[in-house]
């Protein structure tokens, strides 16, 4: 569906296999057959609202929140921030360690959905998701984990397509736009201790290639938490 994507799953459906996984097995299984059947899914390049937003930041702890094939991982990790990934799918972060080897960079790779990725609490200055497909949840379990994971004084940084969030679901599709997290649910959730610094469409800064390049404009959201 999404550029680097990664999907959480309600706790009640988390299975820990024996490579370490946790989460939903229908969840990696279907990301795990998508990547099987391209032998690049994604561009492998730094995806552009990304590179525009971290510019002026310090580099720190970030989490890569659906890391795909590591682009954007191995990005950070090059420009000096110290980076966990946290990605569905064992085929991809195979590939993304391999990146990550290949450019001589260092980055903790997590086998798990978000919901179940047992990250530190508030201790990243970072969280980047770049068009995630983070299963919605009655108890926004998602939204909530994104949150929970910036430090005071961090950002998160959530990217996703304008557009989809406001498409109908179709009998001939798999995707309904209710099934996933949008960043104006995210954006809900920001209560005083946070300041929003970004919240906007924009056009997209599309890395050539890859899977979802046919899109035109991002939603970007931005937000620092104070405290």
């Amino acid at each position: 569906m999404t550029d680097n994507s990664t999907a959480g799953s309600p706790a009640s459906n988390a299975t820990s296999h024996a490579d370490g996984y946790v989460g939903d097995p229908v969840v990696r299984a279907e990301w795990d057959n998508r990547y099987t059947d391209r032998q690049q899914l994604w561009s492998g390049r730094p995806n552009g609202a990304l590179v525009a937003e971290v510019a002026g930041l310090r580099p720190g702890r970030a989490l890569d929140v659906g890391c795909g094939e590591g682009a954007d991982a191995v990005w950070l990790a090059r420009g000096g921030w110290d980076v966990t990934a946290v990605e569905v799918s064992g085929v991809a972060l195979d590939r993304a360690a391999g990146h990550a080897r290949d450019a001589g960079t260092t980055v903790r790779w997590v086998h798990a959905a978000l919901t179940e990725a047992a990250l530190p609490q508030a201790s990243f200055d970072l969280v980047s998701a770049q068009y995630p497909a983070l299963l919605r949840t009655p108890d926004a379990a998602a939204e909530r984990a994104l949150l929970a994971a910036v430090a005071p004084g961090g950002v998160l940084l959530l990217v996703h397509h304008a557009g989809m969030d406001t498409q109908q679901a179709h009998q001939d599709s798999e995707f309904d736009p209710a099934d996933y997290v949008w960043p104006s649910m995210v954006a809900a959730l920001l209560d005083d201790d946070w300041v929003v610094e970004v919240d906007e469409q924009r056009p997209r800064v599309s890395p050539e290639g890859g899977a979802g390049a046919h899109h035109t404009d991002d939603l970007v959201l931005r937000a620092r938490r104070l405290r």
